[in-house]
């Protein structure tokens, strides 16, 4: 990594933690609309080429929604490309989802913070690692995490881990998988929190988000009529998720929307999930 590319990352994130700062750690939820994220991953089977690209950017754009997290893209768009795509949608990425930084990874993860003009990385999660089984599973992956913790910071980047459903699932000892990481890893890794997933296991999404408190500035908004790990998801506010519940108890600095899967038009849900969130922040 070039110095320049490190001193640009470097002074993006002390920007961005002193803005943090600024707020405060008391507040619970957003106080305005610009706060409102959409993961593109909810998108993804609209996005072949570089043309849709830029047409699924604008109709997001009109919808109201400014912020944006990436996943990843069909062969053929670079990741500099949809870069500069989205800033000329006006759309920001707040986050980003990366494998972790280990081996060639490491340069994937510095390229798409350039990219992006983003310092928040986060771990996808996805597919099941099996050590989420054990408690010395878990421990090994505290290793993993705090090392790959390391990189980032020492190029200006924040390690954020997202979560499914199986790292609430009950340990041997009956301890939660993530309860334990919040315990062992570095303080600086902060958590994205699906409500979803944290529901699906059998939580309440509220209680993990007080639990979670400050090192979970990022939440993802998800809804569904029925639990389960594959059903299709509905617009936010139409489900089973008690959202005022939920985002009263977090102290997120950005309510994420996504959809794995949609049982309408999912621009209808991102539109409508947009509006529901903007009227719950008033």
């Amino acid at each position: 990594m070039s110095q320049s590319r490190r001193e640009f990352l470097g002074a993006m994130g002390a920007a961005l933690g002193l803005a943090a700062y600024q707020q405060g750690s008391s507040r619970a939820q957003p106080n305005s609309t610009a706060q409102i994220a959409v993961q593109l991953y909810s998108v993804r089977d609209h996005i072949q080429s570089e043309h849709d690209a830029v047409e699924v950017f604008s109709r997001l754009s009109a919808m109201g929604y400014r912020n944006v997290e990436t996943a990843f893209w069909p062969e053929g768009l670079s990741v500099s490309r949809v870069g500069q795509l989205l800033r000329e949608a006006g759309l920001e990425v707040i986050s980003a989802h990366v494998e972790l930084p280990v081996g060639d990874e490491r340069e994937v993860m510095l390229r798409t913070a350039e990219a992006y003009e983003c310092t928040r990385m986060v771990w996808h999660g996805w597919p099941m690692d099996d050590r989420y089984r054990s408690n010395e599973g878990v421990d090994e992956l505290t290793e993993l995490y705090n090392e790959c913790h390391e990189f980032a910071s020492q190029n200006g980047l924040t390690l954020y881990l997202h979560n499914h459903w199986w790292e609430f699932e009950q340990l041997p000892d009956g301890s939660l998988p993530y309860y334990r990481l919040l315990e062992g890893l570095n303080t600086e890794i902060l958590f994205e929190i699906d409500t979803w997933w944290t529901l699906v296991a059998g939580l309440n999404p509220a209680t993990v988000l007080k639990d979670f408190g400050r090192r979970a500035p990022l939440l993802h908004i998800k809804d569904g009529a029925v639990i389960n790990t594959e059903g299709p998801m509905v617009a936010i506010g139409t489900g089973l998720q008690d959202f005022p519940a939920i985002t009263s108890a977090a102290a997120a600095d950005y309510w994420i929307v996504e959809f794995d899967s949609c049982e309408t038009d999912m621009f209808e849900a991102l539109a409508s999930s947009y509006n529901y969130l903007s009227e719950l922040s008033m």
